[in-house]
């Protein structure tokens, strides 16, 4: 356990990067407060721009997730912390998913993963360079390390006019360590069947100064595969067929990839008597790798005879056929620094620049380019992906004194500028080539991922600017209301304006209702705009090099298909929510605490890929004239476009008790989470198995209850998780197949003893009795055992062992 010093001056991080500056004594009566009540009292700065609030005050509902929190799940990366302690809030492992095996799409209220803004100590974090299946490009929440957060914040409501773009969902702020003192923990665990290992190591280093402080983190961890697969029957076929045949059992690993990764982080800021100046940066690396699908050498058009190059024999270098194996280098940057005031005045501001970068690389080994023969390598580097973004933020506040209110009005503007570039870097020529051997009908390109080529490679951007108006008014001691609007102009498609009002009524010291309506939006990003993905063979009959894949939707491809009477090719517009919340605060004086909240969340213009269009002789004449490279070749296309939208209504219950019972504390704690999508508009309105995809892939009932008990030099607790049914579909190119799964109870069970008050022990299990899901049918052909798209982790039970170190 990391050791806490006293709440510095209070510092309000807000979204939109402002630092409003509230009184020492203000703020020492709130840490006062919390010695006396329970974790709900915590002060809380996500969501408001007025005096600091405690989660009891707050406007919108807030889940705080301490650092203890953090420390007692396995897991090193945060997604998985929230996934476990916020119902609402859902991540999968997605094996075999191409980049998403190893930046997972997390969703909050089973909306995209980018409609979710995060924050790293109230400014925005940048995206991860990855598009998603669905066009998603949102951040990768494990490039932050886990043991250099102090708490995590996560505001469940719709904040776009008090944040800007992306957060219709909600908003998740990370607030780094500013604690003084040497801390440092290793950890090692493994799964039950005997894989997985993992190990970490985590230190700290804090100093705390009179006019100051400064903190470093770092982390490593190192992860091995983990495999849930029965060998496939083409393979147990080929074993019999060919028994002097070494087939590997089994020939691919359905599974978590083996991965390592290297995370660190620094939080300072230097006190000038009546302002501040602060930095904080984020730095990391990492390497992964994982099973792609088995290439059968009886069955795969990789192997064969060439007439054209009779050196060329597959069979040679992978008898038993082969499973390609894919892997990412990852690089990712983020500094911010600024300057704020801290005096007791009425009027505060604060000035920042942040920049982050996130760079992907991907490889790929035991695989061939069949087309370029016995020349080609059997290890590829396929290109790179990075995603750079400059963020410049002005952020004022007044407080005014009014007679007519019962305390001061907050009065809070500002303005932010944002440039987002986005870059393909083309790979190693044998990766994309389509070499001779193609005209005898093999295969191009690195097989299983074919590399960047010339013609995707290139960059793009896109520029914005922001202006907001903020206001909190106390009408009467029991009655606040707030207001909110935010105008954005982006350089790529225009304007949007959004806003918010909020109220909260006090019924009594102990009972508080509190509602929210606004609107919000999601920016299109340069990635989504502007990148290419596609792959090329050569045609057998006609010898044409012919190229397939996701074209721009806003390029020349996309002008002269749109112009096709069944299909509307447009260039991409925002998506488009409204949001109305409202809910209830109670507490009371004997440790029991609730919070009761329903929403409804209306999502238009929502982003996927549309269908595939085959391409005509004359579409490819117009391709041509107007200077599209390869133009003859393409034959078939789709774009990412504002599909489809929907409804989104829940229920958010919250439930916390603490007491001293025996010779110990307890504490319980209990969640849960009611969400129902249903597709409402565009073209999977009218397409059932579209539709189905987002109104039943994820549960609609998801909840957690815990106890944590402690007593002398031991702290023992327990969590019950709750996964309730859900739909899986199988991704067939001929059409879906769906499968229903029923409702999972997954339990872990920890203990932590301080052998003495430096040094503590802990030993940990989850999925302690070793559950899994009902298997996954349909895709038994594959070696697959549980779904790859399962709501939570199908590897089964694993346990871990813990060393903390404290000075």
């Amino acid at each position: 356990m990391k050791t806490s010093i006293s709440l510095r001056k209070a510092l309000v991080l807000t979204a939109s990067g402002a630092a409003l500056c509230f009184s020492n004594a203000a703020l020492a009566q709130t840490a006062n407060e919390q010695d006396d009540t329970s974790v709900q009292q915590t002060v809380i700065v996500t969501g408001t721009r007025g005096a600091p609030r405690t989660t009891f005050d707050s406007l919108a509902p807030v889940d705080v997730i301490s650092d203890d929190a953090i420390d007692m799940t396995a897991s090193d990366e945060v997604m998985d912390t929230l996934s476990q302690l916020v119902p609402s809030f859902n991540v999968k492992r997605l094996p075999m998913a191409d980049g998403q095996v190893f930046v997972r799409p997390a969703s909050l209220r089973s909306l995209s993963s980018d409609h979710t803004l995060v924050l790293v100590n109230g400014k925005r974090f940048h995206r991860s360079a990855l598009l998603g299946s669905n066009g998603a490009q949102s951040p990768d929440l494990a490039q932050i390390p886990s043991y250099a957060i102090k708490r995590i914040e996560v505001l469940r409501d719709g904040a776009s006019a008090q944040y800007g773009s992306d957060a219709i969902a909600g908003v998740i702020n990370i607030i780094l360590d500013d604690e003084a003192g040497t801390n440092a923990f290793a950890q090692a665990g493994q799964y039950y069947k005997g894989d997985g290992e993992q190990y970490r190591l985590g230190a700290q280093q804090g100093f705390v100064f009179d006019n100051g402080f400064l903190n470093f983190s770092g982390e490593y961890t190192d992860a091995g595969l983990t495999s849930r697969s029965r060998q496939r029957p083409d393979a147990i076929q080929l074993q019999e067929d060919f028994p002097d045949l070494d087939v590997p059992n089994p020939v691919q690993r359905w599974g978590q990839p083996e991965r390592q990764a290297y995370r660190f982080a620094m939080n300072g800021a230097y006190d000038l008597g009546s302002s501040e100046a602060y930095v904080f940066s984020t730095y990391g690396w990492g390497s992964g790798v994982t099973d792609f699908n088995w290439r059968n050498p009886v069955s795969t058009s990789a192997y064969g005879d060439s007439a054209m190059d009779p050196e060329y024999d597959l069979n040679e270098i992978y008898p038993a056929g082969f499973s390609p194996r894919f892997g990412q280098d990852d690089n990712d940057f983020s500094l911010t620094g600024g300057y704020r005031s801290t005096d007791e005045g009425p009027f505060s501001y604060d000035f920042s620049a942040s920049y982050g970068r996130n760079q992907i690389e991907y490889f790929m080994y035991n695989s061939i380019n069949a087309s370029l023969g016995s020349a080609s390598p059997t290890s590829f580097d396929i290109g790179t992906l990075t995603q750079t973004e400059l963020n410049l933020n002005a952020d004022f506040a007044y407080s005014a004194s009014l007679d007519f209110l019962a305390d001061d009005l907050t009065f809070a503007f500002g303005a932010e500028t944002r440039k987002e570039e986005y870059e393909i870097g083309q790979g190693e020529y044998a990766s994309y080539a389509v070499g001779p051997l193609a005209e005898e009908g093999f295969p191009a390109g690195s097989n299983g991922f074919p590399g960047f080529s010339p013609d995707q490679s290139g960059s793009s951007d896109q520029t914005s600017y922001a202006g907001y108006i903020d206001i909190e008014a106390p009408v009467t001691d029991r009655w606040t209301v707030g207001g909110a609007v935010r105008y954005e102009d982006f350089s790529e498609f225009g304007s949007s304006t959004t806003g918010k009002l909020s109220t909260r009524f006090e019924v009594t010291p102990n009972l508080a209702l509190r509602a929210t309506a606004s609107t919000g939006f999601r920016a299109p990003t340069p990635g989504q705009l502007f990148s290419e993905r596609t792959s090329q063979g050569l045609d057998t009959t006609t010898l044409n090099i012919f190229t397939t894949g996701r074209f721009s939707p806003q390029g020349a491809v996309a002008e002269v298909i749109s112009q096709r009477a069944d299909a509307d090719i447009r260039s991409l517009e925002p998506e488009e929510s409204e949001n109305i919340t409202a809910g209830l605060a109670w507490t009371s004086s004997f440790g029991l605490m609730a919070t009761l909240d329903v929403y409804q969340i209306d999502v238009e213009n929502r982003l996927s890929t549309s269908n595939t269009f085959t391409v005509t002789d004359e579409e490819r004449a117009q391709f041509a004239a107007l200077g599209v490279v390869g133009a003859e070749g393409i034959t078939r296309v789709n774009f990412f476009q504002n599909d489809f939208d929907t409804r989104t209504k829940g229920l958010d219950l919250v439930v916390s008790y603490g007491r001293p019972v025996g010779p110990g504390d307890l504490t319980l704690s209990a969640a849960y989470n009611y969400n129902k999508t249903e597709v409402t508009g565009g073209d999977f309105a009218s397409n059932a198995t579209g539709a189905d995809r987002f109104e039943k892939g994820i549960p609609e009932n998801t909840g957690n209850l815990q106890a944590t008990y402690d007593v002398g030099n031991w702290n023992v607790f327990g969590r019950m998780r709750y996964y309730g049914e859900w739909r899986d579909y199988s991704g067939n190119s001929t059409g879906d197949i769906f499968q229903d799964f029923g409702a999972m109870v997954l339990f872990d069970l920890g203990a932590t003893y301080d052998v003495t008050e430096n040094l503590s022990v802990r030993v940990g299990a989850e999925n302690v009795f070793d559950q899994y899901p009902d298997e996954a049918t349909y895709q038994a052909s594959r070696g697959l055992i549980y779904s790859r798209n399962a709501p939570y982790d199908t590897d089964g039970g694993q346990y871990y062992v813990r060393l903390d170190l404290s000075f």
